[in-house]
């Protein structure tokens, strides 16, 4: 198995990599009750650019879980970047210095890859633009595995907004590795990206787009729900025209299998009713400790 350097991207990745991933993740569930100094030695940076809780305190868990320190920023108005004006490339060649791995999240795409470029210690993506959440999309991944047993033979469905959110972009193309069926829910103007789409498909997954949050979750093992992001949009009046469509309340939990998982990456605004939080459906925060366990393999994958 070839050693994991960087966490740039999910398209990086091929099924025995991220199979490895996962079964890394199964094995950091005891760890992550005992604690190890396995990273005793090690200083992970944080730099994150944009406002995060669940990314960046469960990779600062994870990194304290594995007996190494942590060190770095929580948004970019705290940075050089962000008052003085300096170069992503200058933050990187500098916080090189410090740390021994960088976990960074940016507003723009392709920012991860720019600063692996310029980077002589591995970086793993947090979060890049609308782009890409590779870490998130294993996570998702793991949580899929553990909580159904199984990813190849799956019904599953991701709603909401699937334009702008780089969680399913993500997602997405690592289920194209596995042998399931997706179905995509959004409101006409946040579609997946035709792109992804056709990579999915040609893939040999079967990919089908529905109108409704009720089409995609009648009979579906697993459905992923998005916050519409108000951020993401250019133009607001665009935002308030779709903000509040796609949601799952009490009603749509009747339509679904009783076996049904609902995961979401978080925050949530409205999509998910706090009424279904105690359903038997509802996964999404045993997901995110799963995050935890995740980026503890992740770590210890590129520095153990």
């Amino acid at each position: 198995m070839a050693k994991l350097r960087n966490l740039i991207s999910i398209h990086d990745l091929d099924r025995k990599m991220i199979d490895h991933i996962l079964d890394t993740a199964a094995k950091m569930e005891s760890v992550a009750v005992k604690r190890s100094k396995e990273l005793d030695s090690k200083i992970m940076a944080v730099l994150f650019f944009e406002p995060s809780t669940r990314t960046r305190l469960s990779f600062e868990s994870a990194m304290l879980r594995l007996g190494g320190s942590v060190l770095g920023f929580a948004e970019a108005g705290t940075s050089s970047a962000g008052g003085k004006g300096e170069t992503l490339a200058d933050t990187i060649r500098t916080v090189e210095r410090y740390s021994d791995i960088i976990v960074m999240r940016h507003s723009l795409d392709g920012s991860a890859r720019v600063a692996a470029e310029f980077s002589s210690i591995p970086i793993v993506n947090a979060g890049s633009g609308s782009e890409e959440h590779p870490t998130q999309a294993l996570l998702d991944l793991y949580s899929i595995k553990k909580m159904k047993g199984k990813i190849d033979g799956l019904s599953i469905s991701l709603c909401g907004d699937l334009k702008y959110g780089r969680t399913v972009h993500s997602l997405g193309m690592g289920l194209s590795h596995y042998d399931v069926s997706i179905r995509l829910a959004a409101p006409p103007s946040l579609r997946m990206k035709p792109t992804i789409i056709r990579a999915m498909k040609k893939a040999g997954v079967d990919v089908v787009e529905v109108e409704s949050v009720e089409d995609a979750i009648k009979d579906a093992d697993v459905v992923y729900m998005t916050r519409i992001q108000k951020e993401r949009f250019p133009d607001v009046r665009e935002y308030n025209k779709v903000k509040g469509l796609f949601r799952i309340t009490s009603d749509e939990i009747k339509l679904m299998k009783e076996d049904t998982t609902i995961l979401h990456p978080l925050p949530r605004v409205d999509e998910l009713d706090s009424a279904i939080d105690n359903t038997p459906q509802a996964k999404y925060f045993d997901q995110v400790y799963n995050g935890v366990i995740l980026r503890m393999a992740i770590l210890k994958l590129i520095l153990g």
